[in-house]
């Protein structure tokens, strides 16, 4: 019993001394200190004030064949609006070579039959929208920014005369939930915390440990009593708390600077942070055990986790577009899991239901990587 006592002392003897020696290790190398303060703070202020989604003063052409009163009112729609910039002009051969070189987005082109069209029962008052499809996304902002500048002038219209002169048998009202202001910014950073968290996890092992590899301090470690568990954990908790301590900093630069929302439990941000934090330390530890060559392990780590978690997680490209066979890819990254997690958590709120699906591939997937990792290193130099 003494001898299981003395066993179990000299373990966690041995244990703690590693872990003090990797905080050590961590305040003494500030590559450590790079990347688990400076990239979240970097990744945070692009994606907070350099990415957007959204666009704004779109450059169009406004071509006005019908010069009636009606169509006058129709230009004060599109000029008002926020969304365009428009240049007006009286013949689309005028703006066909700007939207050849880009310098416009889109020509609207109100004919010269619209207002014949515009009093008639039968039929929809015309209206062409061209917008320069080898931007697929800004083609699409062009045309619906157009049809909601004429829907808001239809409404107008409807208001100032009382009744609604064109043939409309139902309106739409439009309610957005979770992302009220439809805010790009607040969708960008609840996602990107994932990829800062992958970036910091699996660079911060692969790197250090396959430093230690370079430079025969393995070796040396590997000589010494230390089992081959109490190596691993000495690795794995100091870098999973340096790592919490940049979650939490992501976090608060997220909600004070930016202002992104956080309608769940704090308590359950940062436990749902932690699990996916150990699967990428994991991964990481798992690639610098194998490799044991800094830019050999810096190169894989972005292939195997950076970019796959930035493609296949969701996060700006949206899964159920992608062909079937990648999508099934999609369920073995476990940042696709935390971006659903943080988005809910951010916008949504305590959605139980999702937040437990999310957790138990986290789980399964850290303890693979941590399976794998267990069983690859061993005390031996070969």
């Amino acid at each position: 019993m003494k001898t299981t006592e003395k066993g179990e002392r000299h373990r966690s003897t041995r244990l703690r001394a590693l872990i003090i020696k990797e905080f050590l290790q961590i305040i003494r190398d500030p590559s450590s200190l790079l990347i688990s303060v400076f990239l979240p703070l970097l990744l945070i202020f692009i994606y907070g004030y350099g990415v957007s989604l959204d666009l704004d003063h779109l450059r169009v052409g406004l071509v006005l064949e019908d010069t009636s009163p009606e169509v006058q009112s129709l230009r004060e729609s599109f000029t008002n609006s926020r969304y365009f910039e428009v240049t007006v002009g009286r013949d689309r051969r005028e703006f066909t070579e700007k939207l050849i070189k880009g310098s416009i987005r889109g020509i609207v082109i109100v004919p010269s039959y619209f207002t014949q069209f515009l009093y008639r029962k039968e039929t929809l008052a015309p209206l062409q929208v061209i917008a320069d499809g080898s931007e697929t996304n800004t083609a699409n902002f062009v045309q619906n920014y157009a049809k909601g500048a004429f829907q808001n002038w239809v409404t107008q219209r409807k208001i100032m005369k009382g009744t609604d002169p064109l043939p409309y048998q139902a309106t739409i009202q439009q309610r957005y939930w979770y992302n009220e202001t439809l805010e790009s910014r607040f969708f960008l950073l609840s996602g990107s915390l994932a990829i800062i968290m992958t970036l910091i996890g699996s660079l911060l092992t692969a790197l250090v440990v396959a430093k230690e590899w370079e430079r025969g301090t393995m070796e040396m470690m590997i000589s010494t009593a230390v089992r081959v568990r109490e190596l691993i954990l000495g690795k794995v908790i100091p870098y999973f708390c340096l790592g919490m301590a940049s979650m939490l900093l992501s976090v608060a630069l997220s909600i004070f600077l930016f202002g992104l929302p956080l309608r769940g439990s704090f308590l359950l941000l940062m436990l749902v942070s932690a699990f996916f934090l150990l699967t990428s330390l994991s991964l990481g530890l798992m690639i610098s055990t194998l490799l044991k060559n800094q830019i050999v392990a810096y190169q894989i780590t972005l292939i195997v986790a950076f970019l796959p978690s930035y493609i296949l997680s969701g996060f700006l490209f949206e899964i159920h577009s992608m062909p079937q066979w990648i999508q099934a890819l999609t369920y073995l990254m476990a940042a696709k899991y935390f971006v659903q997690s943080l988005q809910a958590l951010f916008l949504v709120g305590n959605v139980w239901g999702l937040l437990c699906i999310n957790l138990i591939p986290m789980v399964l997937i850290f303890a693979i990587f941590f399976t794998l990792t267990f069983f690859k290193t061993v005390k031996r130099l070969d």
